[in-house]
């Protein structure tokens, strides 16, 4: 890692939230890999060899009249990746009942404890998709289910469910960084029966799964709902979550195009999760 070079932006935001927590959401699916939350707004990180001079674009938040948003941004080398986050990252507990913390940190009473080290990879738990999928695994029935973590980043969400007693379980990231951290989150929990994949949507041709579970953004939902559909075995249940509440009327019309039946949603700070099945 230590020859990569990295270009560093740096965000002064106000007010802070929820603009911090959206902001964050919306670099990570433009590239950005890595995000430490300051006490004037975020810092955040991308390899050099992936950024573009348009890169941010396709940020909504920063033509939000809500939050005034300013930055400045420099190339960075030798990152210390561990310790930026282990400043940053506090365990959370999600109803009581699931922990997702990293190895440094005391051992909690609760049901589920997930331990990871999410370095550059998203899935702490803390962004409010993260905490809503694990809410709709918390609620439903996942002993003895075949489950399809699609877009696991950490892997949190694939580990979680498999806690609970699902089986066999795949948890599938087109991002490398996310493939090998999932890898060793996999290991650290014991949760070997995971099959981790390194890819998109095609690598699910011929799979069928009763839960599938997808935290991606919007514009790839809707790309790839049908894929979910075909691979979901009859009175299988859909997750889905990366998006704003204003986004459901198009989520829902295509699944609905779908047969797909809306059961219930979630809502955390203008995020929006949905149950159809």
């Amino acid at each position: 890692m230590s020859n990569i070079i990295y270009i560093g932006y740096y965000f002064k935001v106000s007010p802070l939230q929820p603009a911090v927590e959206i902001l964050i959401a919306e670099l990570g699916y433009a590239g950005f890999e890595s995000f430490v939350e300051t006490e004037e707004g975020v810092t955040a990180y991308i390899q050099k060899e992936e950024w573009y001079e348009t890169i941010l674009e396709n940020i909504q938040i920063l033509k939000s009249d809500e939050f005034k948003i300013s930055y400045t941004f420099e190339d960075i080398e030798q990152v210390n990746w561990n310790a930026e986050w282990e400043k940053n990252f506090n365990p959370i507990i999600v109803d009581n009942q699931c922990s997702v913390r990293a190895p440094f940190h005391e051992k909690p009473e609760t049901k589920f404890d997930i331990v990871i080290e999410p370095k550059m990879s998203f899935g702490t738990g803390h962004h409010e998709t993260t905490h809503m999928m694990i809410q709709h695994i918390l609620k439903n029935d996942m002993d003895g289910k075949s489950v399809l973590d699609m877009g696991c980043g950490t892997g949190v969400l694939a580990i979680l469910a498999a806690m609970k007693g699902a089986n066999p379980v795949d948890a599938i990231d087109i991002d490398n960084w996310c493939y090998i951290n999932s890898l060793e989150n996999v290991e650290r929990n014991g949760a070997l029966d995971i099959t981790v994949l390194e890819g998109d949507a095609s690598l699910l041709e011929n799979k069928t799964y009763d839960v599938i579970i997808a935290n991606i953004n919007r514009n790839i939902l809707l790309k790839d709902m049908k894929t979910y559909k075909s691979c979901l075995n009859q009175g299988g249940h859909l997750f889905l979550s990366g998006f704003y509440d204003n986004d459901i009327p198009l989520i829902t019309e295509e699944a609905n195009t779908l047969n797909l039946t809306l059961k219930y949603k979630i809502e955390r700070n203008n995020w929006v999760s949905l149950h159809f099945n």
